[in-house]
C-alpha cells in the first residue's frame, strides 16, 4: 500500500523541475548561506503581510505570492531545498494541528449533521464534477478519478483568517472542519486505492490491512493521547517547557504514526489536535504559545514553501497546458462552491456564512500537491495535468484567503461565535462590562491555578488581572528578604498573564492584616471579583476568631471565588454546579451558571447542573435560560453531602454557591457541606461561588 512518502523527496517536486528551468536569478545565483536565507525569509515574513494588509487584502496572500517572487520559478532568489521542505511541512502540521486544537469534539457532536453533509457533499461533488470532466478530456478512468480526489480534498489555508477574526468556534467553522477530516481521509484512501489498482497490486490483503489499521490508529489517537496528556499535565504542570514540549512531541508522534499506515500526516495532526485540545484552555498561556510559534514562524514558512512552488510560465508553453489548466480552475471552484450551497440550503445558513464556508474549502495545496507528485512519478497522468495543477493551486490560493476575509468580517459581524459574553457587572454607558479580578498570591506551588482561572475570566471578558500581595508589619519591621519574595511572587504572575496576553496590574502592600488589606485592595482598585484559595477545612483557632477567607467574605463588597484544587485546571473534564433543592433556586444562579458556562467554555469540559433533593420532598422545577447551551440537567435524589460525593470524579470540577446570611461569630461563613465535601472527598477540586448579601 505504499504509495511514496509526501513529506520528504517528492515535495521537492522532482516532476516540476523537468517540466521548465527557473528565471535566472537577478543576484547570479540562489543564496544558499543559511543566514542569508533566513534573512531574506524573516523579511518576507514581516513586510509582506503588512504590505498586503494595507490593501486590505489577507496576509496570506503576500506570503504565497513573495514565495511566487523569489523562489526557482521567479526571481531565483531561493532554492526550495531541504531547508524550506522541513519548515514548510513543519508549518503544514502545526496548521492542522491549530485546526485540531480548535475543533471541540462536542461542538463537533452538536453540529455532526451538517459537519457529516458537507464532508460528504463536498467529497462526491467534487468527485463526479471532476472524474466526468476529465473522461470528456480523453483522460483514462483511473487518471479521471486520481485528478478527481484532487478536487475532492482541500487545504484549510484560511485558518489563520478566521482565527484572527476571531470566528474559529462558530458553527459554521466547526461544519467546515469536520467536513474537512472527511473529505480529505476519503480523498487520500481514492488516492492509494487507485496506486494501488495502477500498478495491479489492488486485492484483499490490501484491505484487510488498510481498514483495521486506520481503526486501531484512529481509537489509539482520540482514546490515548487524552489519558497521557491528562498524567502527564498531573505529574509534570508546573514545568511550563515541558508542557509546550510534550504538546509538540504529541504532534509530530501522531503525524508519524499515521504515516507508518500509509495516511497522509496532515490527517495525524488533525486527529492530534482534536484529541489534546480538552487539554489545553483556549486562553492559557499554553494555547497562546502554541499560536504563536506557530503563526509567526512555521505556517508561514509553509505559505512561502506553496509560493516557490508555483511557476506561472509553464502555463503559456502550449495551449493543451491552458486548456487542462482552465478546466481544473473551474471545476475545482464549482466543485466547491455547489456544496457549500448545498449545505447552506438545507440548514438554512446565511450567505456570509455559506461563502465563508466556501472561502475555507476551496483552496487546494497540501494534498494536492502530493497526490499529483505521486500520480506523475509512477507515470499516471502527464505533464500538463501537473501543469493545470499549479494553476490551479495558484488560483485556489489566493480565491480562499480573500473570499474568507470578505465574508467572514461579516459572519463575525452576525455573532456567530458560540462563546457567551461574561457580564460580572454594569458599567457606565455603552462600554461593555470587564472583570477586574483580584488574585492574592502568597505561594509559588499554588498561585499558578488561582491566576490561570483568573486569567480565563479576565481575558474572556477583556478585563484585568490584579495579582495581590500583602507583607503583614504587625510582627516587626520589613526585612529586604521578605520585599525581594514579594516581587518574585508579584514578578511571576505577571509573567503569566503576559504569557496569556492578557491585561495585568500587579498590587502589593505593607498592612496588619492580611483580610483586611485583600478588602481594602479590592475597593482601592476597583476589583469586581476576589478569587482565593482554600485549604478545605477549618480548625478550631479558625472556628473561634475567624480565618482569614471568613473575614474576607463577611466584608467583601464583590462576588468571592473560594477555590481548592488538587489537580491542574487544565486537566477538568467535568464541571458540575451543585445545588441543595431548598424549594427555589438560589438567588444567584443565573450569574454563577455565567461563570461556570464560560470555565467550562474555555476548559472545553462538560457542564452539568446537578440538583438535589431530600428523599421526602418533591423536586422543584429549576429552568436554564436558553442561552446556554451543551448543559446536562441533573435531578437527584437523597441527602445533599453523600449524594453529591457519590457523583464526582478525580477530574472533575465541583461548583457551589454560597451567599452571605450574617454568620455569627464562630459559625463559617461557607457553611458545613464545603468542608464535608471536602473532607469526604481529599481529592477533589472545588470551586465555591460567594456573592455578599448586599449583590
Amino acid at each position: 500500500m505504499t504509495i511514496g512518502p509526501p513529506f520528504d523527496g517528492s515535495w521537492q517536486m522532482t516532476a516540476l523541475t523537468r517540466i521548465s528551468p527557473p528565471v535566472l536569478a537577478i543576484f547570479g545565483g540562489p543564496i544558499t548561506d543559511p543566514v542569508g536565507v533566513f534573512l531574506i525569509i524573516m523579511a518576507i515574513m514581516l513586510v509582506a503581510p503588512l504590505m498586503f494588509e494595507r490593501f486590505r487584502l489577507p496576509g496570506i496572500v503576500g506570503l504565497i505570492l513573495a514565495g511566487v517572487l523569489v523562489g526557482p520559478n521567479g526571481l531565483g532568489v531561493l532554492q526550495r531545498d531541504n531547508t524550506i521542505i522541513l519548515l514548510g511541512t513543519v508549518g503544514l502540521l502545526f496548521l492542522m494541528f491549530l485546526a485540531g486544537l480548535e475543533t471541540s469534539l462536542n461542538d463537533l457532536k452538536h453540529n455532526g449533521k451538517q459537519a457529516v453533509t458537507f464532508g460528504l457533499a463536498t467529497f462526491i461533488i467534487p468527485m463526479v464534477m471532476g472524474t466526468a470532466a476529465f473522461l470528456l478530456l480523453g483522460y483514462s478512468w483511473l487518471a479521471a478519478i486520481l485528478v478527481a480526489s484532487c478536487f475532492a480534498s482541500h487545504t484549510l489555508l484560511s485558518l489563520p483568517v478566521v482565527s484572527k477574526l476571531g470566528i474559529m468556534r462558530s458553527p459554521i467553522v466547526t461544519t467546515t472542519l469536520g467536513g474537512t477530516l472527511i473529505t480529505n481521509v476519503f480523498a487520500l484512501l481514492v488516492l492509494a486505492v487507485v496506486v494501488q489498482a495502477h500498478q495491479g497490486d489492488l486485492s484483499l490483503g490490501f484491505w484487510l490491512v488498510l481498514i483495521p489499521s486506520l481503526t486501531i490508529y484512529t481509537v489509539a489517537t482520540l482514546w490515548g493521547v487524552p489519558r497521557l496528556g491528562r498524567w502527564f499535565f498531573r505529574r509534570f504542570g508546573h514545568d511550563e517547557g515541558a508542557e509546550f514540549l510534550f504538546v509538540v512531541a504529541t504532534l509530530f508522534v501522531v503525524s508519524y504514526g499515521a504515516k507508518l499506515i500509509d495516511i497522509e500526516p496532515i490527517i495525524g495532526a488533525f486527529l492530534a489536535g482534536i484529541a489534546i485540545t480538552e487539554l489545553i484552555p483556549s486562553l492559557s498561556p499554553l494555547m497562546n504559545r502554541l499560536q504563536f510559534i506557530a503563526n509567526t514562524l512555521f505556517i508561514p514558512f509553509f505559505l512561502i514553501s506553496v509560493g516557490m512552488l508555483v511557476n506561472p510560465g509553464i502555463l503559456f508553453q502550449e495551449w493543451a497546458s491552458l486548456l487542462v489548466a482552465g478546466v481544473m480552475i473551474g471545476v475545482a471552484i464549482a466543485a466547491k462552491l455547489l456544496p457549500a450551497w448545498l449545505t447552506g440550503l438545507i440548514f438554512k445558513y446565511p450567505a456570509p456564512q455559506t461563502l465563508t464556508m466556501f472561502g475555507l474549502s476551496v483552496a487546494q495545496a497540501a494534498s494536492t500537491l502530493a497526490a499529483i507528485t505521486v500520480a506523475y512519478d509512477i507515470q499516471l497522468v502527464d505533464q500538463r495535468t501537473v501543469n493545470g495543477t499549479i494553476a490551479m493551486i495558484l488560483a485556489t490560493c489566493l480565491l480562499s484567503p480573500w473570499v474568507t476575509d470578505r465574508w467572514g468580517r461579516q459572519v463575525k459581524a452576525g455573532g456567530a461565535a458560540t462563546a457567551q459574553p461574561i457580564v460580572p457587572l454594569p458599567s457606565p454607558g455603552n462600554q461593555p462590562a470587564k472583570y477586574r479580578i483580584l488574585v492574592p498570591v502568597a505561594n509559588p506551588d499554588t498561585e499558578d491555578n488561582l491566576l490561570n482561572l483568573g486569567i480565563l475570566l479576565a481575558k474572556q471578558s477583556q478585563g484585568t488581572l490584579l495579582p495581590f500581595h500583602v507583607l503583614l508589619d504587625h510582627l516587626g519591621p520589613i526585612t529586604p528578604s521578605d520585599q525581594t519574595r514579594q516581587a518574585q511572587l508579584l514578578a511571576h504572575a505577571e509573567q503569566i498573564s503576559h504569557a496569556a496576553v492578557t491585561a495585568v496590574k500587579t498590587i502589593g502592600r505593607v498592612d496588619d492584616s492580611i483580610d483586611k488589606a485583600i478588602v481594602r485592595a479590592t475597593q482601592e482598585n476597583g476589583a469586581s471579583l476576589i478569587i482565593c484559595g482554600w485549604k478545605g477545612y477549618s480548625n478550631y483557632r479558625d472556628n473561634f476568631f475567624g480565618s482569614v477567607i471568613d473575614n474576607v467574605l463577611r466584608r467583601s463588597p464583590v462576588p468571592v471565588l473560594v477555590t481548592r484544587f488538587t489537580h491542574p485546571l487544565k486537566t477538568t473534564q467535568r464541571i458540575i454546579l451543585a445545588l441543595a433543592d431548598q424549594g427555589q433556586p438560589p438567588p444567584h444562579f443565573t450569574a454563577a451558571l455565567q461563570i461556570t458556562h464560560t470555565l467550562a467554555t474555555e476548559l472545553k469540559a462538560r457542564l452539568e447542573v446537578a440538583q438535589v433533593t431530600p428523599s421526602q420532598h418533591s423536586p422543584t422545577a429549576i429552568a436554564i435560560p436558553p442561552h446556554f447551551s451543551n448543559i446536562t440537567l441533573r435531578q437527584e435524589r437523597g441527602n445533599f453531602v453523600p449524594r453529591i460525593v457519590e457523583l464526582i470524579n478525580q477530574d472533575d470540577l465541583l461548583v457551589l454557591i454560597v451567599e452571605s446570611d450574617g454568620n455569627l461569630l464562630g459559625l463559617s461563613v461557607l457553611g458545613n457541606d464545603p468542608e464535608a465535601i471536602a473532607r469526604t472527598a481529599p481529592d477533589l477540586s472545588i470551586l465555591i461561588i460567594h456573592y455578599p448579601a448586599s449583590a
